[in-house]
């Protein structure tokens, strides 16, 4: 039987709280909040009710409740709860849907339980930036993405027109080239752009395909490729390209490259140790 854990973190940069629960038997009677929630069902199968309706929730449902909704589940079949969501304070919601509508306005969610993979696909990274305390700016950058979905989607209906902003995002460009060895913020891109957060991300990932944060990985990680085809230890590459931690380095690096930073230095290591052999002989 797996054990029963929960977890729960307050990021202080974004104002939200995050929990998580594995192995959760627990039902919930009928309750309500005043803040709003949304949450990833990652397995399990629970019967719940909101609002005098009845939905049935299991692996990959997002459940999205507006303050006051009033919503009861239980567990239904063998397999326990593993879930992972957000709480969201209405002044941080406001602030959120300022910045991505232009509008000071609590949204109200128009369905409660969606099968959204995108959703999913921005919420479970997110999640874990939140809970491993992360201070890049892929955390606030992610969390603004997901919000634009849902409120597009399942909420405020607000313009979806992305403008081109050429300039500004050459700018960005540029900012991130020049800066990549530094811990930089979405804010500084925004103050060096004249553009707004939300703007920003919509317009950048449009000209470029990826986003801002995206964009400044694939620096990083060409430059720490450079220093390890050196000779230069993975530690001292994540340092030097700017990544927060070596966790985070090999992470990002197997990821884009496919082999771990160390196994990529010792192919470099190899050969020019081979061909210093064959200058000698």
């Amino acid at each position: 039987m797996e054990t029963e854990t929960k977890s729960v973190v307050y990021d202080e940069e974004l104002h939200i709280e995050a929990s998580l629960f594995k192995g959760m038997n627990q039902p919930f009677p009928n309750h309500f909040h005043d803040y709003y929630v949304i949450g990833l069902i990652e397995n399990g199968e629970r019967r719940l009710s909101c609002k005098n309706q009845e939905y049935f929730l299991q692996n990959g449902a997002i459940v999205l409740f507006n303050p006051g909704d009033n919503h009861a589940c239980f567990q239904y079949g063998k397999e326990t709860l593993d879930y992972r969501g957000f709480h969201i304070a209405k002044e941080t919601m406001l602030n959120f849907t300022e910045e991505i509508t232009g509008e000071r306005t609590l949204p109200l969610f128009s369905q409660n339980v969606i099968f959204n993979e995108e959703a999913a696909c921005y919420l479970r990274p997110l999640h874990e930036l939140v809970m491993q305390g992360s201070r890049e700016f892929e955390k606030e950058e992610t969390m603004l993405m997901l919000l634009s979905l849902l409120l597009q989607q399942y909420a405020l209906p607000f313009d979806v027109n992305i403008p081109e902003c050429r300039n500004e995002i050459e700018k960005a460009c540029d900012f991130m080239n020049r800066h990549y060895a530094e811990h930089i913020c979405l804010e500084q891109i925004c103050r060096c752009t004249g553009l707004s957060k939300s703007t920003l991300l919509r317009a950048f990932t449009k000209s470029r395909g990826v986003t801002p944060y995206s964009y400044l990985e694939n620096i990083r990680i060409g430059k720490a490729k450079k220093l390890l085809e050196c000779g230069v230890t993975p530690v001292e590459a994540a340092l030097q390209t700017g990544f927060s931690d070596q966790s985070h380095f090999t992470n990002y690096f197997s990821r884009f490259i496919g082999i771990s930073p160390g196994a990529y230095r010792e192919i470099f290591f190899n050969r020019n140790n081979a061909e210093g052999k064959t200058h000698e002989s």
